[in-house]
Parts: structure tokens; C-alpha cells; sequence
């Protein structure tokens, strides 16, 4: 029988006491009073403890689609420590509430963590593309992309946070968004670079396919990889010859990423050879090959 609120959430606050899922579970979707008690016990508990509780909050509702966290994570938000407010961020990836913006926003633009202000940076990126689906009302997307083209632009913002905030923002379809790819890009900082190429993926203008084409040779197999992601991200089919050399590349990673491409552009030339793939030795390519094959007869069935 489960132990009234009150009493688990005293028993969850005892750092001696395993943390239990039996016990965590029951955090799940409190209600205002039931959120209260938790709010009034959190503060007396010893910071590891809370991050343990935290952490395996964010792990069960990974797991179980059915656990909902979102109002401790939102709470978890405000606390004290920095650990924790990564850890919230983290476990409310999937809550597109607008609701949300706004203290997403205050986290990046003011918060003491350069951590914290970089999850906040990544995690407004599904606003942002929610934004340039009309999902959100126009406000919203003047609001995340003003911050986000605001960081980019920030010096005296780590490097971390100026790259996840180039990320996030590239779903938006803004000449300032382009300009800030374009700069990020020419920018002398390889993470920079790096980061840029993963945009113009995200920012699905072809436009970008002739630097991407020629980012597939780089000497960088991080490069070749990002350029790879990108490329089938654009899904143009002229970017198959290139993805079908790096197919046979010297980096397993960067294998994956341009098998992974090919299924997500199709047509009978990747077609044939993710079906070569099949008789790889390599584990890993054996099932990225047999993963994209299975999404194309699945693409090919809806399209037909």
C-alpha cells in the first residue's frame, strides 16, 4: 500500500535511505497541495541528496512515458544549485508548454552557470522550431530569436553557450539567422565551424549544399561528420555520390552518419548501397544499413 505523500516525500529527504522507484514514482504528476509539501521538505535537503533525486527523476521518466516530472523539474528550475537546474532543463526536453520560454530565457541570459545558460541555450531550440511552424504565436518567436541571436553575438558569453544558442536559432528561417551561420562558419574557432555546419543542416536551406558537399572531404572526421548529418538532413539528392564514398570512410562515426543520410534521402543509387552494407563485417554499419533500409521501404510504402 503506498505511503501517504507527506511520509514518502520524508523518506525520499533521509540521505541514508535507498532511493527507491516504488517511492519516486509517486512524484508523478502531484498536484498544487501534494507539489507544496515537496517545495516546503526540498530546501532541507542535503544538495547531493536532491541531485540524486533529480537525476533519477529525469531517468524513470525517460524510461516510462506515462511518468510526468514536469512541475518538480520546473520547480527544480529555481533552485540553488546549478547541477539541479541543468538536471530540470534536462528532464523537461520534451514539455513544449510556452510557458516555458520565459524562464528558459532568464536562464540563459542571467544565470551564474555558464552550464546552465548553455542547456537553456539547446532547449529553446524546439521553441524555436515550433516558432517557425506557427505553433507558437509570432511573440514568442521575436523573444527566442532576439536572445538567441543575442548570445551568438555576446563575447563575453562562453563558447559553449555561443554555440548551442547558433544550434537552437538555425531552425529559423531569418536572414539573421543565415548571416549568423555564414559567420559562425567563416569564424576562425573550429567548435564554431563545427557547430555552424550542424545549423545549415537545421536551417534546411539548399543554399548550404555546396559548402556542406565540400566539408565531406574535410581532413576532420568531425567535419566529415556534422557535413554528413547535414547533408541528409537537406535530403538532396545530389549530395549521394559524396555520401556514398564516406560509406566506406576510415571513421566508423562518420560511416554511420552518411548510411544514416542515404536512408533519409533515398533513391536507387543509396539504395543499393545501404543494401551492399548488409554484407559488412562491421556490427554497427551492419545495422545502421538495416535500420535505413527498413525507414526507405517504410518511406516508399507511404509515398506509393
Amino acid at each position: 500500500m503506498s505511503l501517504p505523500i507527506t511520509e514518502t516525500i520524508a523518506q525520499l529527504a533521509i540521505s541514508a535511505y535507498p532511493l527507491l522507484s516504488s517511492r519516486l514514482v509517486e512524484l508523478s504528476n502531484l498536484g498544487s497541495a501534494e507539489l507544496g509539501i515537496l517545495e516546503q521538505a526540498w530546501a532541507d535537503i542535503e544538495p547531493e541528496r536532491r541531485r540524486q533525486i533529480i537525476s533519477r527523476l529525469v531517468e524513470l521518466a525517460e524510461d516510462n512515458i506515462e511518468l510526468n516530472f514536469d512541475n518538480i523539474f520546473t520547480y527544480g528550475l529555481r533552485d540553488q544549485d546549478a547541477e539541479i537546474r541543468c538536471r530540470a532543463i534536462e528532464g523537461l526536453w520534451e514539455n513544449e508548454e510556452p510557458v516555458l520560454i520565459t524562464p528558459l530565457l532568464n536562464l540563459l541570459g542571467n544565470d551564474s552557470s555558464q552550464k546552465v545558460q548553455a542547456a537553456a541555450a539547446t532547449s529553446l531550440g524546439r521553441f524555436a522550431l515550433l516558432a517557425e511552424h506557427d505553433i507558437l504565436r509570432s511573440c514568442h518567436k521575436v523573444k527566442i530569436s532576439q536572445a538567441l541571436l543575442g548570445v551568438i553575438d555576446d563575447h563575453s558569453k562562453g563558447l559553449e553557450i555561443r554555440r548551442r544558442a547558433l544550434e537552437s536559432v538555425s531552425s529559423l528561417n531569418l536572414p539573421q539567422v543565415s548571416t549568423a551561420i555564414k559567420k559562425a562558419y567563416q569564424n576562425g574557432n573550429f567548435k564554431l565551424r563545427v557547430s555552424a555546419i550542424y545549423a545549415m543542416g537545421k536551417n534546411y536551406e539548399v543554399t548550404w549544399l555546396p559548402l556542406l558537399l565540400k566539408e565531406l572531404t574535410s581532413s576532420d572526421a568531425e567535419i566529415r561528420y556534422e557535413a554528413a548529418v547535414a547533408c541528409g538532413e537537406l535530403g538532396e539528392n545530389e549530395a549521394v555520390p559524396s555520401l556514398i564514398k564516406l560509406v566506406a570512410d576510415s571513421d566508423t562515426d562518420v560511416r554511420l552518419a552518411a548510411i544514416r543520410a542515404l536512408g533519409g534521402i533515398g533513391g536507387n543509387p543509396a539504395k543499393g548501397t545501404l543494401e551492399g552494407c548488409r554484407n559488412t563485417s562491421n556490427e554497427a554499419v551492419r545495422q545502421a544499413a538495416e535500420q535505413a533500409l527498413d525507414e526507405l521501404e517504410v518511406w516508399e510504402h507511404l509515398c506509393h
